[in-house]
């Protein structure tokens, strides 16, 4: 009770306490704040505080003026040896789409691919495909790197090589792609697909190296299991897509050194994409454009490498010395064939024809393909019950793979 009706009851003395403290803190705040103030600038100037809330005077450092930022300016040129090839080359690389009937009022897209133009002559223009890509097309439209339509004429195709040309009004084509030599290829030397992946990006472009210059893989045109053929292609890592089919592939120098052709479609595989070489290429599309079909010398055998046949048959079958380690085995023979005129046999075992080595199935067909021609009569040395022997045979022409 007292200590309440104190407090209360002096009310004039309390007041007086609480503003005696109240004064000098108040004072000493503004002092306080005063120092700051004055304190602040001198932290800055000693680099106490970032440097971007005191940004130098350009102008007065020389470098606000027009003549010195275009000094600061670093003119990057992204010119490469990959760009200058892409520029040489994809103005000759199109759009292939192939329209077939639906139904008997309607036609639509089935397939879209790539083609290159290799040739402009007079009011025509020829496109190299894939035969897969225009495989059973009613109608087929290729469009220009610039976006024109044109109609596409089918001149020709080789399923077996998987090459097609078509033909296209000259009138509006203004690149024609430069072809270069595939045997010079080597393992590892950069290799740029130009194509139309998914049928949606006409133009695009991927880089990578040639992985194997002269691959062989098998060819299994009517899909029953056995192969039909040893395609010779070129191997490369650059991305090849769906709709890259038929495009090109070059080199540094923006030559075509391949026809993009396929690759491997496995979860597990990545960079295995294949080419038809330009030296494969270009005498089958000469032949395409000019004939409607390939005209190539055969000889008329089905064979097998030597370098498949175990031990025992090479010595109780064939007989052959141990000292022919290459050649091919024929396992059969057309009638009727140059082979067959010629008197060679089932078993023998070629070695050699017209001057070249025969090592394999891959280096008889270059030879028949590249160097000889319809109606050459070269000489043909084999091995017969372990006997060398050489026989003349006349080239004919056919659709026969050898």
């Amino acid at each position: 009770m007292g200590y309440y009706d104190d407090d209360y009851e002096s009310p004039s003395r309390q007041k007086g306490n609480r503003g005696g403290k109240f004064l000098p803190a108040l004072l000493g705040a503004i002092l306080g704040g005063l120092l700051v103030l004055f304190t602040v600038p001198a932290l800055g100037g000693a680099g106490l505080l970032p440097d971007n809330l005191y940004p130098p005077n350009e102008e007065e450092n020389g470098l606000g003026t027009d003549e010195n930022v275009e000094q600061r300016k670093v003119d990057v040129d992204l010119t490469t040896n990959v760009t200058d090839a892409v520029d040489k080359a994809s103005g000759a690389v199109v759009e292939v789409i192939n329209i077939q009937q639906t139904d008997f009022w309607s036609q639509q897209p089935a397939g879209t691919g790539s083609g290159v133009i290799y040739k402009k002559e007079g009011n025509k223009a020829y496109v190299v495909t894939n035969d897969h890509v225009v495989a059973d097309a009613n109608q087929i439209e290729i469009t220009l790197s610039n976006g024109t339509k044109l109609k596409g004429t089918l001149r020709g195709t080789d399923p077996l090589m998987d090459l097609a040309v078509v033909e296209i009004d000259g009138s509006k084509v203004d690149s024609v792609a430069e072809f270069g030599v595939s045997g010079d290829l080597k393992r590892g030397e950069p290799a740029i697909a130009i194509g139309n992946p998914l049928g949606n990006f006409p133009g695009s472009v991927t880089q990578g190296i040639v992985s194997s210059a002269d691959r062989s893989i098998p060819v299994d045109l009517d899909q029953d299991g056995n192969p039909d053929w040893q395609a010779e292609v070129i191997q490369t890592d650059a991305a090849i897509n769906p709709g890259n089919s038929g495009g090109a592939l070059i080199n540094i120098s923006g030559q075509v050194i391949g026809i993009n052709s396929s690759k491997i479609a496995q979860n597990e595989v990545e960079g295995i994409g294949f080419a038809i070489p330009s030296d494969v290429a270009k005498p089958i599309i000469e032949d395409l454009e000019k004939y409607g079909e390939t005209r190539r010398p055969f000889l008329g055998v089905n064979i097998i490498p030597l370098s498949q046949v175990n031990t025992y048959q090479r010595e109780q079958t064939l007989k052959i010395p141990n000292s022919v380690q290459e050649g091919v085995v024929v396992m059969e023979i057309t009638s009727a064939s140059p082979a067959a005129r010629a008197g060679i046999k089932e078993m023998d075992v070629i070695v050699e024809m017209g001057g070249e080595k025969i090592k394999d199935p891959i280096a008889l067909r270059k030879f028949l393909y590249t160097k000889a021609k319809i109606g050459d009569e070269v000489d043909v040395t084999f091995y017969r019950d372990g006997k060398k022997k050489t026989v003349k045979v006349e080239l004919s022409g056919g659709q026969q793979s050898q």
